[in-house]
């Protein structure tokens, strides 16, 4: 046997060694799935298979990376350098690239990121005369992208009735033009969004058979990871390359399927037994990361889930410990039991920073961690926080390093037209886009004739240097590579130069920061392959493919010794020694906008199973009585995922007795003794953390005082009526009878707050008086 598929369990073998025909691979959480993956790539090539027919598909260049290294190291030999491996967006670009030409895109056509695309949206608002405020660009572009995603284009959105009525009632009946409008621009512009990638691959193997059969007969073996993530457009684009030879395979966990909100479909890894009639199936079901404990509560919850596929997790790993559920006042008590538990934990048991993560439902919840965090003096990061290529700085020069690659590109060069301040005013500007539009030609074209346009002589002058500037840059491209390109930018533009003349310290920074993106085009020009694997390519249009294509898990770097902080959604595929989960409740996690349909819940559900199977060895999760939301104090309920878990698995001490327990905090004691059980019964250990207990300190120090929240009642749960359908409620008024979701049938009781936020008091008749906030609440009007 081949020394790479030595340790692989009876089921990983069985996949790693499948070469002919459909396969789809379950893989529950920590089962090994990339091991089995990558093995089976390995597999292939040992067997005689060519590295240029085999193509994998993830949902990160990380991941990609990561496969390659270890087949490389599994072979020995630089095979693996040959393969098509990498995310859907970087391996479609790259084809793209050598095929635009047939869908009328220059093949250095730009890829806009979501600013870019945020950018235009705005524009063509504008330009349509539309209210901005109202037709907010980042909903519109989730709109657009919605449609991109489900292969809806333009003409179709508009003629699709059940979609015009949908964008009636959310009183956006202009959704239609601007897409038409939008699309129109980045055609205009020689640019694609992320999207458009998926959606020009669709249509270039849809529209032109030869393309089709050509990429059928090179990609003989198509692997897909994390295939529940998978959208429509994603899935059509797939079956359409696996038809002439059907070496498809899949690998997924359909308990992890969480990104509806980006396009993504549970249905494609339901369907796939349906989509292929041989297809084999191989459930991997032995989890190597956490205890029994963890695993035991994860399964038991996830059961509750209708749509699945069967399977139940087990591991050889130790039983662990149970779960701590905790149960604290309020959010910023939440965030002090943490950072308290940190300390004490490493303190104890000898971690690091690195070994513990904190993760939540919501952005918004990481301030409190935070705060207590630096009260403690922990080091830690937000992950999803503003990436290196979305600082000013670096965008300005890649905006010089677009417009010389593709001249066409508007957004790019609105931006560093008169930056550095070269004369060029934004009246200038503007002028110059209103010409473009109405001679239907580009912003360049305008700028390289400007004098036909009556420019005074001092804007005009600027202009022409401009333009022979970037000509200047553009005449290096055929036999320079990126680096070369950029060191000239930087030089000529003057760019480097003011940044460098700024002796503050953000300006420091942000040379710095320019240097250091030099540094990294230096060493992707003298790296062997790029990450889409093509060797020897180093020209300006592939680094920039190559950036743009980054995702925020790309860019971190892992060996850092700090807490993580990080949404659930973005946990998805790590994995820590210890996991804290905050704010598990009601209106949170579940989110109060996900409960509406089974469908919804269920992914809710799914969300709370990757947020338990992240931990390693240790899980505690929490939630308060009271936070702050929306700018007012509400009291929450525990999550109902928390009555699903198994209760010998589940240590309560921390929470006062049962989850839903709400009566007050009289049987908990003081905060105090409540962060003290974190120690057991070391009690000197206690003491060094938080000092002495009340009864050893002296009669004069003053007591911690605590907001004190009145218990939350029971909620009667309401189905809602089978007609229910939210009512407009902008005219809502006092003595109206209403329909809540959740509380049932109620009367409006009276109305206040303001006009942009307005506060209705419905008396509930089962549930009592309740506070609803009508921008986020659904209430369908009775009478």
């Amino acid at each position: 046997m081949q020394d790479y598929l030595k340790g692989l369990n009876e089921q990983q073998m069985a996949a790693a060694m499948h070469m002919k025909g459909p396969l789809m691979i379950v893989a529950g959480a920590g089962s090994g799935k990339t091991k089995v993956l990558t093995t089976r790539i390995a597999y292939l090539l040992a067997n005689g298979v060519d590295a240029f027919n085999i193509l994998a598909l993830t949902f990160t260049n990380k991941a990609a990376a990561e496969m390659k290294e270890r087949i490389t190291k599994m072979l020995g030999n630089n095979e693996a350098r040959n393969l098509y491996i990498g995310t859907f967006h970087s391996v479609f670009a790259r084809i793209l690239r050598g095929e635009a030409h047939r869908i009328g895109y220059p093949n250095s056509f730009t890829i806009y990121d979501g600013d870019d695309s945020r950018s235009v949206i705005k524009t063509v608002i504008n330009e349509l005369n539309l209210d901005d405020k109202h037709y907010k660009p980042n909903v519109v572009q989730s709109r657009i992208s919605q449609a991109k995603n489900a292969l809806v284009g333009p003409a179709e959105y508009a003629m699709d009735s059940a979609i015009q009525q949908e964008d009636m009632r959310s009183n956006r009946p202009a959704i239609a033009q601007i897409y038409q409008a939008y699309a129109a621009r980045c055609f205009k512009n020689g640019a694609m969004d992320f999207d458009d990638l998926l959606l020009k691959m669709h249509d270039l193997l849809k529209n032109f058979p030869e393309v089709l059969h050509r990429f059928q007969h090179k990609f003989k073996y198509i692997m897909i990871d994390e295939y529940q993530d998978t959208n429509p457009v994603q899935y059509e684009i797939t079956k359409l390359l696996a038809a002439a030879n059907e070496n498809i395979c899949v690998v997924g966990d359909d308990a992890q399927s969480i990104y509806s909100f980006r396009g993504a479909t549970i249905e494609n890894i339901l369907q796939f037994q349906k989509d292929y009639d041989d297809v084999k199936v191989i459930k991997l079901e032995q989890n190597y990361r956490s205890t029994k404990s963890i695993l035991h509560v994860a399964n038991e919850v996830i059961k509750n889930n209708k749509g699945q596929i069967p399977k139940d997790l087990w591991t050889e790993n130790d039983g662990g410990d149970k779960i701590r559920l905790v149960r604290t006042m309020t959010d910023n008590e939440e965030g002090r039991f943490v950072a308290d538990t940190i300390q004490e934990q490493k303190l104890r048991y000898h971690y690091y920073n690195r070994d513990f993560a904190i993760l939540y439902r919501t952005n918004a919840q990481s301030r409190a961690f935070e705060e207590s965090l630096r009260r403690m003096g922990i080091a830690y990061k937000i992950y999803g926080g503003l990436s290196f290529y979305q600082r000013k700085e670096i965008k300005d020069m890649i905006a010089y390093l677009r417009v010389t690659a593709n001249t066409r590109d508007e957004e790019a060069l609105k931006r560093i037209i008169n930056y550095p301040v070269r004369g060029i005013g934004k009246t200038t500007i503007e002028r110059a886009v209103i010409v473009a539009n109405e001679q239907q030609i580009t912003l360049w074209e305008v700028l390289n004739r400007a004098a036909e346009f009556g420019y005074k002589a001092g804007t005009l002058e600027a202009i022409q240097n401009f333009v022979t500037m970037i000509r200047y840059f553009q005449s290096m491209l055929a036999d320079k590579n990126a680096y070369d390109v950029a060191v000239q930018v930087g030089k000529h533009t003057n760019l480097v130069k003011e940044l460098f003349s700024d002796k503050t310290t953000e300006g420091l920074a942000r040379y710095e920061n320019v240097q250091e993106l030099l540094n990294s085009i230096k060493e992707w020009t003298e790296s062997p392959s790029n990450d889409d694997g093509e060797v020897g390519d180093k020209t300006l249009g592939v680094y920039l493919q190559q950036i743009t294509l980054l995702t925020d898990a790309d860019n971190e770097k892992e060996d850092a010794d700090v807490v993580k902080l990080m949404t659930i959604h973005a946990a998805k595929g790590l994995e820590f020694p210890v996991v804290f989960v905050g704010g598990v409740e009601e209106s949170i996690f579940p989110s109060g906008m996900s409960i509406n349909t089974r469908e919804e819940l269920e992914e809710e559900r799914r969300l709370f199973y990757v947020a338990v199977t992240r931990a390693k060895h240790k899980l505690w999760l929490s939630y308060a009585n009271a936070r702050y939301r929306f700018g007012n104090l509400v009291q929450n309920e525990p999550s109902r995922f928390l009555d699903e878990m198994p209760e010998e698995y589940i240590d309560k001490s921390y929470a006062g007795g049962g989850a839903r327990n709400q009566g007050g905090m009289s049987n908990q004691g003081s905060a105090f003794e409540r962060m003290h059980r974190g120690f057991g019964n070391d009690a000197a250990a206690a003491e060094r953390m938080y000092g002495p207990p009340p009864s050893k300190k002296k009669e004069t120090a003053k007591p911690t005082y605590l907001p004190v929240q009145p218990p939350a009642s029971k909620v009667v749960e309401h189905k809602p009526s089978a007609d229910f359908i939210p009512s407009d409620t902008s005219n809502l008024q006092a003595g109206q009878k209403v329909e809540h979701q959740k509380f049932g049938f109620g009367e409006v009781v009276k109305m206040e707050g303001s006009s942009h936020n307005p506060i209705a008091t419905v008396l509930f008749k089962t549930n009592g008086e309740k506070k609803i906030m009508l921008n986020y609440a659904k209430l369908r009007i009775v009478e």
